[in-house]
């Protein structure tokens, strides 16, 4: 039997920066002894080919890109019993120590809320369709879909 949910969730694909003490203020607000928060940063270095990273952009898909983190943060509510979500990616040109991705999840005990946000923040690098260019030394290239990034999604199947 699906568990029904009517926690306050939040899903935006921005270019501007997000606040991340406002975002767990908000997340705060419900009925919540937990709040985990997961923030990806922009890496200044790429270690596979040894070069600087001058800047990195992300694009989407949009209204595909949404729908695809509701459903990701639809299985999060059913499986775990939290209280609130925050999902912000943001797209365009970002440089780095750029923040990209909040996740952020309230709960009422923090196993829940450390589990959810953790399969949720896994199950967004996989699934999400989002494209991202690294630019190195004026020269840009595709990032390569990471397979280790699947490799942390099997903790998940059930």
């Amino acid at each position: 039997m699906e568990k029904q949910t009517t926690i306050p969730v939040k899903i935006n694909i921005q270019n501007k920066d997000f606040n991340v003490s406002e975002e767990t203020k908000i997340l705060q607000q419900n009925e919540t002894g937990a709040i985990v928060n997961f923030v990806g940063i922009v890496r200044g270095f790429d270690e596979k080919n040894n070069n600087v990273i001058d800047s990195m952009t992300l694009e989407h898909y949009p209204g595909m890109t949404e729908l695809e983190i509701e459903k990701i943060v639809r299985q999060g509510c059913q499986r775990w019993d939290i209280t609130g979500v925050t999902v912000i990616h943001r797209v365009g040109k970002l440089l780095p120590s750029d923040q990209i991705v909040f996740v952020g999840v309230s709960a009422k005990h923090r196993q829940n809320a450390f589990d959810s946000c953790n399969f949720i923040m896994d199950w967004l690098k996989t699934k999400a369709p989002f494209w991202k260019v690294e630019e190195c030394n004026n020269h840009k290239k595709w990032v390569n879909y990471n397979l280790s990034d699947d490799e942390a999604t099997k903790k998940w199947v059930v």
